[in-house]
């Protein structure tokens, strides 16, 4: 057994040895107590997912987008299971028709839509390997994927062809053909075939398909089923490659996991497609809603009708990045304070009362009936009206933000975690748990986890309260780095991935993110400084939105650029008189010593050490972005370029 409630111990922990750190227990799910949940019969691969859905439900609507009639979107037209399983064999024959073979690596480039995911179970049926190109970055990434994966054919949105013809000459050595998802200009279709790829329209590559058979090639468990190249924070992408037995394991733990809680996915379940099919998350996020019968509808590609697209499919589950949550959350602070008095009295009545009985453990449909009919079901219409799980990963959400959504969308708002080396989701958090909160949950029951101890960062996996760095075991892990075999070696050792992220286990069971291995350097006076753990704790403050935290050997004390909050500063200003637009106000001085004050008051109340205190804060009103290289597009920061951007603003007395 364990002392944790939702965990059960099945090895013991380990003392140190020599150079070898302590090591913690090893715990999995309480869920998986008696073994992990084996996949149901004739699941093998991810083509048998799609192929028995078909079989099981065959008229239900699949794969859904907006008719634009008019210039105007209108309703979702809805393709289902079996329309969808036709088109996706004439894609399959097409693909033959063209000489590729199973193995071969097909490249699909663009944002999610029908055909993407058409494509991907193309690629399932012939034993394809499916590579993502990825939508947010350039050029110089795609053409790194396509000749780092010898990509013959590729799959391409209309709009993002001028993308691909940017990396010729280099990827012509591989790319043989390419096929957008819609139309291609005739200037277009002469520059591809000049240069000796054959080009097709999607219309004209499915009457490819017509009239023609091929034999499915027999497909195994093992088989590498796509390659997903990572967003590193540094250096060239890496291609993680994943097998279909880590997708089936992945998928099957979930499920799980969802039925114990009493929270299965069901044929009558609605997901919005938006978040990039070409990672993990969202990629095994679908493919549970395909294993279920379910619909799922995709967006149109910009982010400003997002919530109009929302309200217009109605979803049950809406998965998330903390980006996304925040600008929900700011939109709705924003618009409960700009309300007569009497509706913000109301509001914080009903928000101070649902959440005391969230806190005290009472059911988030008891916790407050009334004010949810009545004061929160208009922000429950804002995202459709029935969404019944949030979703949140690729990245920490803030606990305060976290907190509030859970009051005010009258959903359970779960927050989880996991790499895609791992396949995507490896912890969650579960509904009706208040004291998850702030926390990525417990291990899915597909997995074993443990702590390694980092001494040199002051993490013991054998302490009270045991920290280290998260490692994981399990079906769900990939096959190792394509032609990368050093980095593999690296990171999965006798069976363990080590991620390279540090954990604490919190009381429930549930692990706590805490800080990043790697980001951790020494001040001159010798102290080591965890930057990732400092920049969770400093973000609990309201005012700011993000933070990044800097130090280096030559100097003895912390600097700070802040990406302050705008309602939250502007707010600050008219308090205290001061003038000026959100830019102007990020240069004054008054603003600054604002928002240190604010920071000083955090660091005391978690009693952080004095040099972990910030003795200087730049205020940048851009917030951090992709558009600048200061992100990655899973919203993670590329510490070497936010320290080459910032290099030059006078945070001490001289530049660094």
């Amino acid at each position: 057994m364990s002392k944790y409630k939702f965990l059960v111990e099945v090895e013991k922990g380990k003392q140190a040895n020599g150079d070898q750190p302590s090591i913690g227990p090893v715990y999995r799910s309480i869920f998986a107590k008696d073994g992990f949940p084996p996949p149901p019969p004739g699941v093998e691969t991810c083509w048998d997912v799609f192929r028995l859905s078909v079989e099981k439900y065959p008229n239900n609507p699949m794969l859904g987008h907006r008719e634009i009639v008019n210039g105007k979107a209108g309703k979702y037209v809805w393709l289902t299971y079996k329309q969808v399983y036709d088109v996706v064999l004439k894609i399959g024959v097409a693909i033959q028709s063209c000489g590729v073979e199973p193995g071969a690596r097909c490249g699909i480039y663009g944002a999610n839509c029908p055909e993407w995911m058409i494509t991907m179970q193309a690629c399932n049926a012939h034993g394809l390997y499916c590579v993502p190109l990825y939508d947010t970055l350039g050029a110089g990434a795609v053409e790194f994927i396509i000749c780092h994966a010898e990509v013959s054919i590729a799959f391409v949105e209309e709009k993002k062809i001028p993308e691909v013809l940017k990396t010729f000459p280099n990827t012509l050595e591989y790319l043989k053909t390419l096929v957008s998802f819609g139309k291609v200009t005739p200037e277009q279709q002469e520059e591809l075939e000049k240069n000796g790829v054959t080009v097709y329209s999607w219309d004209e590559f499915l009457l490819l398909g017509e009239d023609k058979k091929y034999d499915l090639p027999t497909k195994c468990t093992n088989d590498i089923c796509t390659i997903m190249y990572t967003s590193g924070t540094t250096g060239d992408p890496k291609g993680v490659l994943i097998s279909n037995e880590s997708v089936i394991t992945l998928i099957t733990g979930a499920m799980h996991l969802l039925s114990s809680v009493n929270e299965a996915l069901s044929q009558d379940d609605v997901y919005m497609s938006y978040l990039p099919l070409a990672h993990i998350f969202d990629r095994v996020i679908e493919e549970c809603f395909v294993f279920s019968g379910a619909s799922i509808g995709f967006w149109r590609g910009d982010v400003k009708l997002l919530i109009e697209d929302v309200e217009e499919l109605k979803p049950t589950i809406f998965c998330a990045v903390p980006r996304v949550l925040e600008r929900i959350y700011s939109g709705l602070t924003a618009k409960v304070s700009s309300g007569g008095v009497l509706k913000n009295l109301l509001f914080k009545f009903a928000y101070n009362v649902k959440e005391y009985n969230l806190v005290k453990g009472v059911k988030h449909e008891d916790a407050a009936p009334i004010f949810d009919k009545i004061v929160f079901s208009k922000v429950k219409q804002g995202l459709g009206g029935k969404v019944r799980l949030i979703l949140s990963g690729g990245a920490p959400l803030a606990t305060h933000v976290e907190a509030y959504l859970r009051v005010v969308t009258c959903s359970h708002v779960l927050q989880g975690y996991g790499l895609t080396e791992s396949c995507g989701g490896t912890f969650v958090s579960l509904p009706n748990n208040p004291d998850m909160l702030g926390t990525v949950g417990p291990p899915v029951p597909n997995v074993d986890i443990r702590l390694e101890s980092v001494p040199e960062m002051g993490y013991d996996a054998l302490s009270d309260t045991p920290r280290g760095e998260i490692c994981i075991r399990g079906k769900t892990l990939f096959s190792g780095y394509y032609k990368r075999e050093d980095l593999t070696k690296e990171v999965l050792i006798d069976g363990w991935l080590h991620t390279g992220d540090i954990g604490e286990w919190q009381p429930s069971g549930s692990m706590k993110i805490i800080d990043r291995m790697k980001n951790i350097f020494k001040l001159s006076h010798g102290e080591y400084v965890a930057v990732e753990n400092l920049e969770n704790i400093y973000g609990f403050a309201t005012c700011i939105d993000s933070i990044w935290i800097y130090g280096n050997s030559f100097e003895s004390f912390l600097v700070a650029v802040v990406n302050p909050n705008k309602q939250a500063l502007e707010n600050w200003a008219k308090e205290n008189g001061v003038h000026g637009d959100f830019e102007s106000l990020c240069k004054n001085p008054m603003a600054k010593e604002y928002i240190l004050g604010v920071l000083t008051k955090i660091g005391k109340e978690k009693k952080l050490k004095g040099f972990e205190f910030m003795k200087a804060v730049h205020l940048d009103p851009v917030p951090f972005d992709m558009e600048r290289d200061l992100l990655t597009p899973t919203f993670k920061k590329k510490r070497p370029q936010l320290l080459k951007y910032y290099k030059y603003i006078p945070l001490w007395n001289h530049q660094y």
